[in-house]
């Protein structure tokens, strides 16, 4: 299922655009991102599980690292990726920083930078002060000098982390005996950019600037290792990619424009899967689950084409009719949390006691793989309420408050848990919510959140 978060402030990014950033959750894509960068990262002496990988939305070709070894990739890099081998080059590349801890180290450069400007201005001004008049003609131009000089130490400092990038990423892509032909594929793809406006390139010129250098040091390992001298990738990788691909095609771009893509004509599976998607988003299911009968019965151990059909039948109304192949679902991809969070949402829309306690298993499954999230808290709790189990209910509801930031929510439920709730676990967790949501727990940001969520109308 291809969810469209709510639009998510990104670390270090302010203004429209970061108001408009859209985080995507999909189980199938990151999956296959997963399965991607696991041997790479432990290639790169990384543990998979430390880092955190995120899909946004956006059409441009981009994928970058932030602190906390937070991997974001766009939607676009995938949309826009010939094979699987150009996606492969850059996760590499992203690898080769996390590995090399660039991030950490880029806000220290970047305050011993504004140092260096500061210092500069100073010393501009004081030069210009004691000569008793204006550098250059210009009172500005040792100012700028500095603030030029910095700069530049800056931008050095970057292009330098991102050869040290592109060797790292070509010595896991060695080690693995994967090609990095696609690497340069798309190094070349996008150096075609370099000539246009700034507004019109894609940002991973912005975030990752090209030289000559690097281009040259990647075609020489392409030179050197032609076709890789290992086993190349799995033979899995490529057909995994291209229906992935086809699948953020037939979600995020307009009907017309993915039945242009894959026309009739196109007989593949991941044209059909586009076609179906299509067709569901178009809101034709019948249409949908007819172009996905025979995918199903070529692929029956696909995940993911269950899981498009249980969506279909869930959001067509049919819910009963979803529950079968959502249950497949899970039982193909038992280690899915997204899958199980679909699948209880079908159990809980059909009622009833047993689809009811079925549905509390499937939410709390989830949650133990994946506790931040809110929106399987708040199905949770719905759950639990419709079951008559009111207590446990305020406490999956005051799990949903506290990650959402509604402090003063989060209190007055954890309170009202741990006074009904008998001693145990559940019990001390209700008082561990509630310490943590009290104001003196919270950071001065947590507060002033806190303040307004107070301020807001019930």
């Amino acid at each position: 299922m291809l969810a469209f978060l709510a639009p998510w402030l990104l670390p270090g990014r302010a203004g429209a655009q970061a108001e408009n950033t859209v985080l995507i959750r999909d189980a199938e894509v990151e999956k296959l991102l997963r399965t991607l960068t696991t041997p790479l990262f432990r290639t790169a002496g990384v543990d998979p599980a430390l880092v955190r990988i995120s899909l946004i939305q956006a059409r441009a070709i981009n994928a970058f690292v932030t602190t906390g070894n937070r991997l974001f990739v766009h939607t676009g890099l995938i949309q826009q990726s010939g094979e699987v081998g150009e996606l492969v080059g850059v996760l590499a590349h992203e690898t080769g920083h996390i590995a090399g801890g660039h991030v950490a180290r880029l806000p220290e450069e970047m305050r011993n930078a504004l140092i260096r400007s500061i210092a500069g201005m100073l010393l501009g001004g004081a030069a210009a002060v004691a000569g008793g008049r204006n550098v250059g003609g210009n009172p500005g131009a040792a100012i700028l000098g500095g603030q030029a000089l910095a700069q530049q130490e800056l931008f050095a400092f970057t292009r330098a982390q991102e050869q040290a990038a592109d060797q790292a990423g070509t010595t896991y892509l060695a080690r693995l005996g994967w090609p990095a032909e696609g690497m340069l594929k798309l190094l070349g793809r996008l150096r075609e950019q370099e000539a246009l406006a700034v507004a019109r390139q894609d940002p991973y010129l912005r975030t990752h600037p090209l030289s000559r250098d690097r281009m040259e040091f990647v075609a020489t390992v392409v030179a050197r290792r032609p076709g890789a001298s290992g086993p190349g990738f799995p033979p899995e990788f490529e057909p995994a990619f291209r229906m992935v691909r086809a699948k953020l095609d037939g979600f995020i771009d307009p009907p017309l424009t993915t039945w242009r893509r894959y026309p009739e004509s196109d007989a593949s599976a991941p044209a059909r899967y586009a076609r179906a998607i299509a067709q569901y988003r178009s809101g034709r299911a019948d249409n949908a689950l007819e172009l996905l009968a025979p995918l199903l019965k070529e692929q029956p151990g696909n995940p993911w084409l269950r899981e498009l059909e249980g969506q279909i039948l869930f959001e067509a109304g049919r819910v009963e009719a979803a529950i079968p192949p959502l249950r497949e679902a899970v039982r193909l991809a038992p280690n899915e949390p997204l899958l199980r969070t679909l699948y209880g949402r079908a159990l809980l829309e059909a009622g009833g006691p047993a689809r009811l306690r079925e549905a509390v298993t499937a939410f709390e499954w989830s949650l133990r793989a994946e506790r931040d999230s809110a929106f399987t808290w708040r199905q949770l709790g719905i759950a639990h309420g419709r079951l008559g189990q009111i207590a446990e209910a305020d406490l999956a509801l005051a799990e949903e408050a506290m990650l959402n930031g509604d402090y003063p929510r989060a209190r007055f439920l954890a309170r009202r848990a741990e006074e009904a709730l008998p001693a145990g676990a559940l019990k001390l967790r209700a008082q561990d919510l509630r310490f943590a949501a009290q104001r003196d727990n919270l950071t001065r940001e947590q507060r002033d959140q806190d303040d307004a969520m107070r301020r807001r109308p019930r």
